[in-house]
C-alpha cells in the first residue's frame, strides 16, 4: 500500500467516509461497485495527476489504476472509467500503454530510475509518494529531451514509439537507434520513426494472411496486454502489413499476426460470429450493468464456435430483453 505525504490539500476529493454515494452527478455507481480504503483513494488521486503529465507517466499511471482496479468504487469497467474521467477512448489508452513497455524496451530495463521533479498538481498542492513505494520502484516522469544513461534518447510522446510497437524488442531498440541518427542525433518524429520501421520490414516482410471479418482467438504469448484473454476469439476490423486490430466482446487491441490465430470459419459462419460480437459489445458497454451480463459475455466471448446451444441463445435474448436491446 503506498504511503502519501503532503497530501491534506487534496483531502476534500476523498469521499466521505460516513456517506456511501458520491458528490459528482457524472460518475457512475452501482450495488456492483466496491468503496477504496483511505489509501487506495490518495493512491487514486496521485496517479489520476500522473495521467496529465507526459505519456510514459500517464500509462504508467493507467496501467497501475486498471491493473489494481482503482476505479471499482465509481466504475464498473476500466474503458468507462477512461472514457468519463479524462475522455480517453479505449483505443487511445491501449495506445498509451503499449507505447510505456517500448520505452521501457529501450531503457534496457523495467526498473531504470527515471529522476521526476515535484510539480504542481492540477489544484496546486503537492503529492509525494517514497520512491520504494513506487511502481517497480520507478520515478516515471521523463523530462523533454531527457538522457539515460548518460547518451540515450528517449522518446517523449506517444507518436513517436506508436511505430515501434509491432516490433520484436531487439528490432525496437534498432529502429529507434536509427530514427535518433536520421534526426541528427535529436528526438525523432513518428514519421522518421515510421520510415525506418517501414524499411525494416520491407527486408523481412511476411504477407499478412488475415483479412477484415475473419474471426480469430487470441495467443497471448509473451504480450501483457493480452495477459487473461487466452481463448477469446474476435473479429478483425482492420488489417496491416504487420497487424491486425481485432475486436473482442469487451474490448479492442491491435496485434502482431503471431498472437492470432484463424477459426478458418466459412463466410455465413463469420457472420454469425460478428453479429454476436456485436451483440456482446453492445451488452458490455451499458452502464450499470449487473455483474452476471459480464458473466454469461466472458463465457460466450471464449466460446469459439458459431453457433449458440438453446439454452444460451435464451439466456443471451432475455438480458438483451432486460436492457430493452433488440436486434437491428
Amino acid at each position: 500500500m503506498s504511503e502519501i505525504s503532503n497530501i491534506s490539500t487534496d483531502e476534500k476529493l476523498l469521499p466521505n467516509q460516513n456517506d456511501s454515494a458520491t458528490s459528482h452527478a457524472d460518475i457512475a455507481v452501482s450495488s456492483e461497485l466496491t468503496e477504496l480504503s483511505t489509501d487506495e483513494w490518495r493512491d487514486r488521486i496521485f496517479l489520476e495527476r500522473q495521467v496529465e503529465k507526459a505519456f510514459y507517466a500517464a500509462a504508467k499511471a493507467l496501467k497501475e489504476i486498471r491493473d489494481r482496479r482503482l476505479y471499482r468504487s465509481t466504475h464498473s469497467t476500466f474503458e468507462n472509467y477512461c472514457r468519463s474521467r479524462f475522455g480517453f477512448t479505449n483505443r487511445h489508452v491501449n495506445y498509451l500503454i503499449a507505447g510505456s513497455l517500448v520505452v521501457e524496451n529501450l531503457m534496457g530495463t523495467n526498473n531504470s530510475q527515471i529522476k521526476t521533479q515535484d510539480q504542481t498538481r492540477t489544484n496546486g498542492s503537492q503529492i509525494e509518494i517514497p520512491e520504494e513505494k513506487r511502481t517497480n520502484g520507478s520515478q516515471i516522469e521523463i523530462p523533454e529531451g531527457k538522457r539515460t544513461n548518460g547518451s540515450q534518447i528517449l522518446p517523449t510522446s506517444e507518436r513517436q514509439v506508436r511505430p515501434l510497437v509491432s516490433l520484436e524488442p531487439e528490432e525496437q531498440r534498432l529502429a529507434w537507434q536509427q530514427a535518433v541518427e536520421q534526426a541528427g542525433g535529436k528526438i525523432p518524429s513518428g514519421r522518421q520513426v515510421q520510415d525506418i520501421v517501414d524499411k525494416i520490414r520491407e527486408r523481412t516482410k511476411v504477407p499478412n494472411p488475415y483479412h477484415v471479418g475473419e474471426v480469430c482467438i487470441l495467443l497471448p504469448k509473451d504480450n501483457p496486454e493480452l495477459k487473461g484473454k487466452s481463448g477469446c476469439w474476435g473479429v478483425i476490423t482492420h488489417v496491416g502489413d504487420y497487424s491486425c486490430t481485432i475486436e473482442t466482446w469487451d474490448t479492442e487491441y491491435t496485434v502482431k499476426i503471431e498472437h492470432l490465430k484463424s477459426l478458418e470459419l466459412l463466410d455465413e459462419e463469420c457472420q454469425f460470429m460478428q453479429q454476436l460480437c456485436l451483440r456482446l459489445r453492445r451488452l458490455h458497454q451499458i452502464e450499470n450493468r449487473d455483474s452476471a451480463v459480464d458473466w454469461l459475455c466472458s463465457g460466450l466471448g471464449k466460446q469459439p464456435k458459431p453457433y449458440l446451444s438453446p439454452l444460451q441463445s435464451k439466456l443471451l435474448n432475455l438480458v438483451e430483453q432486460e436492457y430493452g436491446l433488440t436486434l437491428t
